[in-house]
């Protein structure tokens, strides 16, 4: 029996000797850190290569080899940590299991037991990893031909908190110049609070009125072209010569936090409440379908992957699709000429909202953080 201990892992390896079809001798986790377990999970591994290099068999494979491949094959996610937590998390439910062995009603088990401390959203989290788990076992490594469904929990559709005109204009008013800026910028453009706070004069074309945002920063894992109108333009034009990479500073440094307390304080003075600054993003989304913006230019212009993230946005703006509505007025004009005066209806026109253009001269303050 060869198990041994490596410095990059809390986990017993097994090493086991090539057999017919491979280049090597394997080395895999047992992915546990209990002694006792590992000489089992490493017993029956042996067992099964023999089987499988003797009798020609399908190997048998267990959880924690579809664990260690499964990392393996998305090391470039960025949210691979939040991964390896939920798999910890799962490892005493299914660490010693063979993948076989994940059924209905061990999964219902997790979800039971991940529900009692946390929320649903949550436990969504938690099994969607053993899904994709499970379905990469049966659709791509072929070790399994059938696997359990696994339900999540329906969720509550996402918060959409978003600003009036007035509401902004407020708070533009008490926030610093150095968040005033960003925020304003952040409202022009849609972008998120990192990539706004991160973002560098390399990312940035002025004379093409166009910012870029790679890949490795933006968080659908796609880069994202920012078209950049008159008030981004105005903004970034403030912070030229401030530094020499970052666009966003303050007292000469990049700004890392835009969450500080001069931040909450100007939301205190402004009197907005349950207002976070992601949810600039949200008045960004809002205010474009009010103006009638379709939605597949919204959901080129936020960077959103899928048109379902957009089209929450969609009740907010009735008038949006006042021109398609209208386009049957011909049609039906002569129906409503032919009705008694009495039921004719009055139609009224709304007047314009104010546009963000108009905001630009206002002044924020001067306090700091």
């Amino acid at each position: 029996m060869s198990l041994y201990r490596r410095k990059d892992s809390p986990y017993w390896w097994a090493k086991l000797p090539v057999i017919r079809g491979e280049s090597g001798p394997l080395q895999v986790s047992t992915g546990t850190a209990d002694r006792r377990k590992a000489t089992e999970f490493h017993d029956r591994l042996k067992a099964q290569r023999w089987e499988q290099n003797k009798l020609g068999s399908r190997p048998r494979r267990m959880w924690a080899e579809a664990v260690v491949k499964f990392l393996e094959e998305t090391s470039h996610k960025r949210s691979q940590s939040k991964d390896v937590g939920i798999l910890r998390w799962l490892d005493p439910y299914l660490g010693d299991k063979y993948i076989d062995e994940v059924d209905r009603v061990l999964v219902d088990r997790i979800k039971a037991a991940r529900t009692a401390i946390g929320t649903r959203s949550t436990a969504n989290r938690y099994l969607a990893v053993i899904r994709s788990i499970l379905r990469k076992a049966r659709d791509e490594w072929e070790w399994i031909e059938h696997i359990p469904k696994v339900s999540l929990f329906k969720e509550p559709e996402g918060r959409t908190r978003a600003l009036t005109h007035e509401e902004f204009a407020r708070l533009y008013a008490e926030l610093p110049s150095h968040l005033a800026d960003m925020a304003l910028f952040t409202l022009a453009t849609g972008l998120r609070q990192a990539n706004v706070a991160k973002l560098e004069w390399l990312e940035v074309d002025l004379a093409l009125r166009h910012a870029w945002i790679p890949a490795h920063k933006f968080k659908n894992g796609s880069p994202h072209a920012v078209p950049l109108n008159e008030i981004a333009c105005a903004v970034l034009q403030k912070q030229i010569g401030k530094h020499p990479t970052h666009v966003f500073t303050f007292r000469g440094k990049p700004v890392d936090n835009v969450s500080t307390k001069a931040w909450w304080a100007a939301l205190e003075r402004a009197g907005i409440e349950n207002f976070r600054w992601h949810d600039l993003r949200h008045t960004f989304a809002t205010w474009h379908r009010q103006a009638g913006t379709p939605t597949h230019e919204l959901q080129r212009l936020g960077g959103w992957k899928t048109l379902a993230m957009v089209e929450r946005y969609a009740h907010v703006a009735p008038e949006g699709l006042q021109v398609a509505a209208s386009r049957l007025d011909n049609a039906l004009g002569s129906y409503v000429l032919a009705t008694p005066k009495e039921k004719e209806g009055s139609t009224m026109t709304a007047a314009p909202s104010e546009n963000l253009v108009g905001r630009v001269g206002l002044e924020p303050t001067t306090k700091g953080l």
